[in-house]
């Protein structure tokens, strides 16, 4: 399937020239993690090499400069195979936002048309890995998960609910300088259809109703991690083409041999 995906998003990024934006990015050194998904076959460890990552989700004026740029990528222009009937449905017009919400994080984004951004500014969607790693630390740890009231800070935006409109971008930044990793939105992972949970064992086909279980996390580790396993669940649920209220996104980079 992932393969699938990708042969389709090379089609959909032919010939796509890049932006030219000066994103923040902010650097995350290689690191091995204890990950939810680590296998028996690594000894529990995920080995994640060096990367940057941007500072913020990508915002909804952000979203709306590359659709104009491209527009492909417009409302109505995208073909059903990169993007579902949802695709930027809550925007007031094909190509263009609301001032008050231009620094808001975009939604109702397909995997194919985050992945198109991040290709438009010579990057790409995070890995998992990658995602889970700078999700792991707060401000001054690089890895609070045993922190059980970390933990249940963020379990508790999980449990709010959803409003009309999403906060801007640019909560506190955690130890690598990344903001909003929790507590704004979900994000899409490059890897997202590689995850361990099987989507048959939860009922019903909106990934907004977030469909997950404590039953889908049965071979998964750190189980007190719950917020995490959440967005394991979520992202195992979802489709390439599907766009949700609550999903956004943010790119990465490789290091370059001049930041290693």
């Amino acid at each position: 399937m992932h393969a699938v995906a990708q042969l389709l998003r090379a089609a959909a990024l032919a010939a796509l020239p890049a932006l030219g934006a000066a994103a923040d990015y902010v650097d995350v050194p290689g690191a091995a993690f204890s990950s939810v998904i680590a296998s028996d076959a690594t000894g529990g460890i995920s080995k994640v090499d060096g990367f940057s990552i941007r500072a913020t989700p990508v915002t909804r004026g952000e979203y709306a400069h590359f659709v104009n740029a491209h527009p492909q990528w417009k409302r109505g222009a995208v073909s059903a195979v990169f993007a579902d009937r949802g695709y930027l449905s809550d925007w007031p017009s094909a190509s263009a936002v609301s001032p008050d919400d231009a620094a808001r994080p975009v939604t109702h984004v397909s995997w194919f048309a985050a992945q198109a951004f991040c290709e438009s500014e010579d990057a790409r969607l995070p890995t998992w890995n990658e995602w889970e790693l700078v999700a792991a630390a707060d401000g001054s740890r690089a890895d609070a998960r045993d922190d059980a009231q970390w933990r249940s800070r963020i379990l508790s935006w999980y449990a709010r609910p959803a409003t009309a409109a999403l906060p801007e971008v640019g909560g506190a930044p955690n130890v690598y300088g990344v903001r909003d990793v929790h507590g704004l939105v979900w994000e899409w992972v490059d890897d997202f259809n590689a995850l361990l949970v099987d989507a048959d064992s939860r009922s019903g086909s909106d990934p907004d109703k977030l469909k997950f279980c404590g039953a889908g996390a049965i071979d998964l580790k750190q189980r007190q991690n719950y917020a995490i396993l959440m967005r394991v669940a979520l992202l195992s649920s979802l489709k390439a083409t599907d766009s949700t209220e609550s999903l956004g996104f943010r790119c990465a980079r490789p290091h370059t041999k001049e930041s290693r």
